[in-house]
């Protein structure tokens, strides 16, 4: 009997040269918050082509600090998609405000513009859209949306968890809406171990003085100097001027950020090569619903998830395939559970009965490996032991 090829679902990409961007960090004598994190920043903004870039521990912890610094709170209501992250949600739910779902358009993966329309209230704050597995929402449609109902008021801050790299209509995603969060989590494209990065070009948003320095002071609990500063001989004194969170990024996550960051064309470069090497084996077949990672107004992901469906398959089966393929060491995923199916939403009062078709495009998708280190001769294992198990399936 032949032996199992193993494949993992989403293992990191590290080379010797993050490894010793981060001994650098350890020997520097300063570890957490300071001038490698600053870099990172600068960096960060000019691959984006925006104004400002924060960096900070996670994307969830990105997308709730925009909330705070912009005074979104209790009896306000954010719109957003239930076909997410529960990040995307909860970080609402944190400050008392209300998630309102627009359930996905038919086959879509993205949330129905029309019926967004609908649920804007005068209590609506914020929109959050997803881009979901990399590829953007349609910030276009969105805005037409608020424009229409004269509320161009309504803040957008776009979950872009995994769109790094992305881009919409030609242009690298970060400039297009009002703020836009980056995941750099160890499963995505480009990781600093845990890590995330809120990015924008309006540095006096909402009349604010210094938004940078306002979304700073509060990844510090408020502090008026980071810890580097207050090091500084004589330099102890601070303030305190809100009730902040503890979500700085350190300069060792940031100094495998930088690193990662200089080799990120080459990754996405090879992430792009497993997306076709996946289509060109799977287009073939008639079960197939093959993921839009392209589009011809140069909107293109940044292949951070395969995210393929199949035609007829019922929940059932396809929880059956992931386990059939998990029998040969191929590691497969779902994205994502809606929201309303888990215990919490249910305990909010949210039904799945109210998003029919999110339930649609969930119950028979399944997501395939993609790192940079897969090489394409496994990609076209995965692909075709894929096939011959909904084939077995099908058949049963």
């Amino acid at each position: 009997m032949n032996k199992l090829k193993k494949v993992p679902f989403s293992p990191p990409d590290i080379t010797e040269l993050e490894i010793n961007a981060v001994i650098e960090v350890l020997r520097s004598g300063w570890i957490t918050s300071g001038p490698i994190l600053d870099k990172f920043e600068e960096e960060l903004a000019k691959y984006c082509n925006t104004n400002k870039a924060v960096a900070v521990n996670s994307a969830t912890a990105a997308m709730e600090l925009i909330l705070k610094v912009l005074d979104i709170k209790e009896g306000d209501e954010m719109i957003t998609t239930p076909y997410t992250y529960t990040a995307t949600a909860s970080v609402a739910i944190h400050r008392g405000i209300k998630p309102v779902f627009c359930d996905v358009a038919k086959d879509s993966f993205f949330m129905d513009y029309d019926k967004l329309k609908k649920l804007i209230t005068d209590k609506t704050r914020v929109i959050a859209p997803v881009d979901y597995a990399g590829y953007p929402a349609d910030y276009d449609r969105i805005k037409e949306v608020l424009k229409e109902l004269n509320r161009e008021d309504i803040i957008i801050s776009v979950d872009s968890a995994h769109s790094f790299g992305a881009k919409y209509k030609g242009e690298k995603i970060g400039t297009q809406c009002d703020f836009h969060s980056f995941s750099f989590h160890a499963v995505k494209n480009l990781t600093t171990s845990e890590g995330g990065a809120i990015v924008y070009n309006d540095n006096n948003f909402y009349g604010k003085e210094n938004l940078y320095q306002d979304l700073k002071f509060t990844a510090i609990h408020g502090q008026s100097k980071d810890a580097l500063s207050k090091m500084r001989a004589g330099a102890w004194e601070y303030d305190i001027v809100t009730d902040g969170f503890k979500c700085n990024m350190t300069d060792i996550n940031a100094a495998i950020g930088r690193v990662q960051l200089k080799r990120y064309e080459g990754l996405l470069k090879k992430r792009k090569d497993i997306f076709e090497t996946y289509t060109n084996i799977l287009k073939n077949e008639e079960f197939s619903i093959i993921p839009i990672y392209k589009n011809e107004d140069g909107t293109e992901s940044s292949y951070h998830l395969y995210t393929y469906r199949i035609k007829g398959f019922t929940e059932e089966q396809r929880n059956l395939l992931i386990s059939r393929l998990a029998e040969k060491e191929i590691a497969t995923n779902v994205h994502y559970k809606p929201l309303p199916m888990f215990k919490l939403y249910k305990s909010l009062g949210y039904r799945m009965e109210d998003y029919p078709n999110s339930y649609k495009q969930y119950e028979n998708q399944i997501t395939l490996p993609v790192y940079s280190t897969l090489s394409l001769e496994d990609a076209k294992y995965v692909a075709e032991e894929l096939v011959k198990e909904i084939k077995a399936i099908l058949n049963n």
